[in-house]
């Protein structure tokens, strides 16, 4: 896709003042660093790294029968969500493959909120015009931007603006009026670290945008360090780790399939969900510490101990907080056990490589405690 064929966000101006190197992602112009990967990196693991991702798609589903007709296609349980809540869910095609991971919520009263991969929105969007029937209506949020603060300060720098923010658990969700206009917040984010989501009007976003950055502790923060952040959290990136041939069982994602949709079995391809629960998966998404030699990037091949060819790399790269080279892959599930001696196949030649637990960096969402 040519510069002249890429979207822009509100924010692009604003990037390219600040330094930004630019590129095509997502089918938007977008900032991919600022000062450097492994520096903004450490920034947003040590204080706070403000993202633009405005390119994700927003909208929302409302009318009587919004969570009903949202549910068909998900397997979470959001009939119980209460309000100020929100879930990651998995929206399913009839083959329990995952057309897209996304966000939804009800920081409002007015149906669902809903946030979906950049690559996939127009899709998602006609999905659910297609589909949705009775008193279930999509409207596409395309007057929002969206802005992500994340890292350990994050929380101190936002309750300046609006200190309810600071008693804001993991996953909870508001619409406010912050920075003087009307606003979406979740403290929710994709890169283990705590922080917000903060959706705003696309013609205050580069307003907000600068206002941020005026505190010392807030650094621009591009898509560099974004996918090395979310890779050590061990979270999938969907068209990479996870697609529609992946069912959530194979990624690993079951802890998006809610007890009472298991039961009921009343989602697009419960079926093969349901078996592979079952039975097992044929395959099964792996982290795996790379321990000798180049990184094994997307693509490459992972053998067993015997170098018998047995999956395949979808994401990898070095770890900045862990000084080693970590990847994520699908294997067997004769192999997918923690301290499994495996190989991935990098440059024609084998390196050593062990399965381990994911995340492989703790993450650090502010959970509070059970009442």
């Amino acid at each position: 896709m040519s510069d002249q064929t890429l979207k822009t966000t509100p924010l692009n101006a604003a990037h390219r003042a600040l330094g930004a190197r630019m590129v095509g992602f997502g089918g938007y112009d977008m900032p991919v660093q600022y000062e450097g990967v492994l520096a903004e990196h450490r920034w947003t693991r040590e204080h706070a790294g403000l993202f633009d991702v405005s390119h994700m798609g927003q909208c929302k589903i409302t009318g009587a029968d919004a969570v009903a007709q949202f549910e068909r296609f998900t397997p979470g349980d959001y009939a119980a969500l209460k309000a100020g809540k929100q879930k990651y869910s998995l929206l399913l095609n009839d083959d329990g493959g995952i057309i897209d991971d996304l966000m939804a919520g009800r920081p409002d009263h007015d149906g669902l909120f809903i946030v979906v991969n950049a690559g996939n929105k127009d899709q998602d969007f006609a999905f659910w015009r297609a589909r949705l029937t009775g008193d279930a209506t999509l409207k596409v949020l395309d007057d929002r931007a969206l802005l992500a603060i994340q890292g350990p300060e994050a929380a101190e720098v936002m309750a300046a603006y609006e200190p309810i923010l600071a008693d804001m658990g993991f996953m909870e969700c508001a619409r406010l009026m912050l920075f003087g206009c009307d606003c979406y917040v979740s403290r929710s984010g994709y890169t283990g670290e705590d922080g917000y989501e903060i959706s705003v009007p696309a013609d205050q976003a580069e307003r907000i945008w600068n206002t941020l950055l005026e505190d010392a502790r807030v650094k621009p923060i591009g898509l560099g360090a974004r996918d090395s952040l979310r890779l050590e959290a061990g979270l999938p990136l969907h068209g990479h780790d996870i697609d529609p041939t992946t069912s959530p069982v194979e990624g690993a994602l079951t802890f998006a399939l809610s007890k009472s949709r298991k039961e009921r079995a009343d989602f697009a391809g419960a079926q093969r969900v349901l078996k592979e629960l079952a039975d097992g998966p044929s395959r099964v998404r792996v982290g795996l510490i790379v321990k000798e030699g180049a990184p094994a990037r997307e693509g490459a091949e992972i053998a067993d101990a015997d170098g018998q060819v047995i999956g395949k790399v979808t994401s990898g790269g070095p770890s900045p907080t862990l000084g080693k080279n970590i990847a994520m892959g699908y294997v067997p599930p004769s192999h997918a056990a923690l301290g499994t001696e495996l190989k991935v196949i990098v440059r024609g030649k084998a390196a050593a490589a062990e399965v381990v637990a994911m995340p492989f960096v703790a993450q650090r969402y502010h959970r509070k405690p059970k009442a």
